[in-house]
């Protein structure tokens, strides 16, 4: 296993701002890890309706390791490679990258020379910008890591890049729904406070943009779905605890620095203590503050050319067998 430098050349949003903020949620992200495992779980038994055989993986967005154990155990024959912006994270995925000795026992020793002596490759990097070559890998996996980028339209090209022709990415994401409750809560605090509206969480994109940009990039037709999950809290402040942990502030409102005035702390206070009184306005009858997550779900394939690259047009044999039964 090793860990590539970031690579160079980034795209035109500033990703340096997502990757302190991971860089300094890795030590504490395992306490609400349980949203992104219950979310790989029900990924995986999406994927066992879907015939795939890979010969080569990319965790795309693999934070800390959680889901490289599942991939490898799916698919066991097939080299695994992760990648993510935050190296604070991916520190520690390294026991899920070199703790397999035993599994590599079982594979033939051509496979286990391939795989190299510590197994799953990890890598620094933005997802717009991929350290490996075209057509690298022949299936794609990303778990709630997609919405972490400004600029999806620039990452599905890329992951089209680095996929084969006819291979398979397979995703989760967060939809618009998602912090519903957090978000309703400032505007209120904004609007009693005489501010401006400001965004406080991600800009999550709705569903079926997604899915446009897919076939955009040049997958064939997406299949896309979702569901609404519900965390319930019995405080607001653990609520806001777990959103930071999370890491879900990169839009936060700079009202007061290291170094503000006591002016400027005095006011971030205020505000804090309002959205407190906001988010507890939203307790149930149950006696919880609920927090909403829109996830969504999506798995393409790469399209097959349709032509060669002077022009001629590429027929494949099993669509002349269609042609001639029809």
């Amino acid at each position: 296993m090793s860990l590539t430098p970031a690579k160079s050349g980034r795209p035109a949003y500033d990703s340096r701002l997502v990757r302190r903020i991971f860089d300094r949620r890795a030590a504490k992200f395992g306490e609400v890890a349980f949203l992104p495992r219950e979310i790989a779980g029900r990924m995986r038994e999406r994927l066992d309706y879907i015939k795939v055989n890979p010969t080569s993986m990319l965790d795309a967005g693999c934070g800390m390791g959680d889901d490289l154990p599942l991939l490898r155990e799916r698919f066991p024959e097939a080299p695994l490679a992760g990648v993510d912006l935050s190296y604070s994270m991916l520190t520690r995925a390294l026991p899920h990258a070199v703790g397999d000795t035993g599994w590599r026992r079982l594979l033939p020793a051509a496979l286990q020379r391939s795989l190299g002596a510590r197994g799953p490759r990890l890598a620094q990097a933005d997802f717009a910008a991929l350290p490996f070559a075209a057509g690298a890998f022949d299936f794609i996996w990303s778990n709630l890591a997609l919405h972490w980028h400004a600029q999806p339209d620039l990452v599905l090209p890329e992951w089209a890049r680095v996929l084969k022709s006819g291979g398979l990415l397979m995703f989760s994401t967060l939809g618009p729904d998602t912090l519903r409750e957090l978000r309703g809560a400032y505007a209120e605090v904004e609007a009693a406070h005489g501010l401006p509206s400001a965004a406080h969480v991600i800009d999550f994109v709705d569903m079926h943009d997604l899915g446009d940009m897919l076939v955009e990039s040049g997958f064939e037709i997406p299949v896309m779905d979702q569901e609404t999950l519900t965390i319930t809290y019995r405080s607001p402040q653990s609520l806001l605890a777990d959103v930071r942990r999370w890491g879900a502030y990169p839009h936060r409102r700079a009202v007061a620095g290291e170094n503000g005035s006591p002016a400027a702390v005095a006011h971030a206070r205020r505000l804090h203590a309002a959205l407190l009184e906001a988010l507890e306005a939203r307790r149930r009858a149950d006696d919880t503050i609920a927090l909403t997550f829109e996830v969504i779900y999506g798995h393409a394939w790469k399209a097959v050319p349709r032509t060669t690259a002077d022009g001629h047009a590429i027929v494949r044999l099993e669509d002349i067998g269609r042609r001639r039964t029809g």
